[in-house]
């Protein structure tokens, strides 16, 4: 079993070029990364031509690409959540596109259709989740790394430099405001 100090160290190293290290950190933050993006769609309505694995696989070649450093596992975690959320977003957009005559086809990526989220679904919480970045852009980064990224309130204190106690009263906070932008939300076109 690998402990969190593990993929912090071989972050660092890969990082700094250390080609075995980034060898050996593939199969384990793929791993988690495939738990967070399977949890958060299948939470979600269906929307079959999402599926857990390109989830991951995308957000996996972002990350790959990406040329930001990361202290820690917390903060690698944190990134990746940005990244579901952004491929999530762009999805969906691209999906109602074609509702809209878009002349794209669908393609199924995955025969698992009971573990996706519905475009308009995504679309509403991205745009609840602008407002709230608006209003507060630390609440707004709260939700995004604990739902899309799957991160635990106790992971997520020390990223943001607050207590426990501060954290649970903004996610109580966060999740009460998201609740009611989702409510007044306008209904998404046909």
């Amino acid at each position: 079993m690998t402990s969190p100090d593990d993929i912090t160290r071989l972050l660092a190293a890969s990082r700094l070029g250390d080609d075995g290290a980034a060898a050996q950190l593939a199969p384990l933050i793929y791993g988690e990364l495939r738990r967070i993006a399977h949890s958060r769609l299948a939470a979600s309505a269906a929307d079959a031509t999402l599926c857990t694995t390109a989830l991951v696989h995308e957000a996996f070649l972002r990350l790959l690409g990406s040329k930001a450093s990361f202290p820690d596992r917390g903060h690698f975690y944190a990134y990746a959540a940005s990244a579901m959320r952004s491929i999530a977003v762009d999805h969906a957009r691209r999906r109602q596109a074609q509702r809209r005559g878009g002349d794209r086809s669908a393609v199924m990526l995955d025969e698992h259709d009971d573990e996706h989220p519905g475009p308009d679904r995504v679309l509403a919480l991205d745009q609840a989740l602008r407002q709230l970045g608006a209003c507060d852009a630390r609440l707004c980064q709260l939700v995004e790394w604990r739902v899309f990224g799957g991160l635990a309130l106790s992971e997520i204190a020390p990223l943001l430099g607050v207590t426990d106690r501060t954290l649970k009263r903004d996610w109580r906070k966060a999740r009460a405001l998201l609740a009611h932008l989702l409510e007044t939300a306008p209904a998404p076109a046909p």
